[in-house]
């Protein structure tokens, strides 16, 4: 098991001397993936609470009581495995003695740890799980600042039908291939997807479930061909977009519209270059989007001194994990109390602008006032082209042959 203080939750005697703050910190509890399948996503979402913690503490950490805290976190490695992240989040809670828990990467590990953040009354504020039944059982302490999962992909379909009528063709002429990865959140893609193609009558001609290694979608690729359909839809995490990415190049797999989550964070377009051209990849976030708060400024600003920071342009992964360090900071400074139920009710009344987008919970905890928005790789970019209302370049279909 591996054990993270890391250093970009700042050195704390060294903080609090020079921002003139109490001693003790308000520590951050998580458990996040430094290790396994989601050890990409996890390693962007250490580094967006990490980017939050810090801009916090620039500015004075935070004030309650008339006491100015810094912030930190503790972090434990889950090793992209549920039951670790319930167990680490146990004792995060009871042996270490954390007041308060940032979430992990993905849905199936939020799902693992929410009853446990729930039975002890701990807040929880997660970025990165997106699955619609995680709101489905009556939490009152878990508060999630990203879209649901039923939304990733719908505006794929909506564009698909779109596209289609400017052809003259009726939607419900249109074939569609699915491939989803067996995880929580995948599945209830699918389940949106599926809500989304019934309301156009599009035919469904593949349903596949991918591979838990994500290392071979070959099945697949001999059906696209055989079958061809008129959109793909693929979820399954950064492995899952590489992988759908770089065998429809090797194996000479034409589709006219692909879709897919974590192209991102899978960074298809330094990995393939080529073969990436034309995707569309649905996203929590993009920096051309007119947000703006007082911590960072605009979602620009953001990408500018995230890629300033660690070398790389901001995956929307990275973005809602320091939107949700802001959120809580936020909640524990109008609650002016460290009581866990007080933060909690707090949280309950978020209504508030961050640079990733606008934040406000629903009774269930989800965050209603963000959509989804959808990317396109043109010419080694990613350009918004979806909703119209964010949109800084028009879809491109179908998509060129590679």
């Amino acid at each position: 098991m591996k054990h993270f203080i890391f250093a970009g939750a700042v050195s704390l005697a060294s903080a609090a001397f020079a921002l003139n703050v109490s001693a003790a910190p308000i520590v951050l509890g998580a458990a996040v993936s430094q290790s396994g399948k989601y050890s990409t996503n996890g390693m962007h979402t250490v580094n967006g609470y990490n980017m939050a913690v810090e801009a916090i503490n620039a500015r004075g950490g935070v004030k309650v009581g008339g006491k100015s805290y810094p912030l930190a976190i503790k972090y434990y490695d889950d090793e992209s495995t549920p039951a670790r992240g319930a167990e680490l989040a146990e004792r995060l809670i009871s042996q270490d003695g954390v007041k308060f828990l940032l979430g992990p990467y993905s849905s199936g590990l939020t799902k693992a740890i929410a009853p446990v953040t729930e039975k002890h009354g701990v807040p929880m504020v997660e970025a990165n799980g997106a699955s619609r039944s995680l709101f489905t059982n009556g939490y009152k302490y878990t508060f999630a600042v990203l879209s649901t999962s039923e939304k990733y992909l719908a505006s794929a379909i909506a564009l698909a039908a779109e596209m289609a009528k400017s052809e003259g063709r009726d939607p419900s002429s249109l074939k569609v291939g699915m491939a989803f990865e067996i995880d929580p959140f995948s599945q209830d893609i699918r389940a949106g997807v599926m809500d989304d193609v019934a309301k156009f009558g599009m035919k469904i001609v593949i349903d596949d479930k991918l591979p838990k290694n994500l290392n071979d979608m070959t099945p697949t690729m001999t059906k696209l061909r055989a079958l061809k359909p008129d959109l793909l839809v693929v979820s399954g995490h950064s492995k899952g977009a590489a992988t759908a990415t770089r065998q429809m190049a090797e194996q000479n797999v034409y589709v006219p519209m692909v879709a897919m989550t974590h192209c991102d964070s899978a960074d298809i377009i330094g990995k393939f270059g080529k073969a990436a051209e034309g995707i569309l990849c649905a996203a929590q976030w993009a920096p051309s989007l007119t947000y703006k708060d007082d911590l960072f400024g605009s979602a620009a600003d953001f990408a500018k001194k995230f890629k300033a920071k660690y070398g790389y342009a901001p995956p929307y992964q990275a973005a809602e994990s320091a939107a949700a360090v802001e959120v809580f900071a936020n909640a524990i400074e109008r609650a002016g109390s460290l009581d866990q139920k007080a933060v909690r009710d707090a949280l309950a009344k978020t209504d508030m602008q961050t640079f990733y987008g606008n934040i406000k919970f629903d009774k269930t905890g989800k965050n209603i006032a963000k959509p989804m928005v959808l990317y396109q790789v043109q010419n080694g970019q990613l350009k918004v082209v979806a909703p119209t209302k964010w949109a800084d370049a028009k879809v491109i279909y179908p998509r060129a042959r590679n």
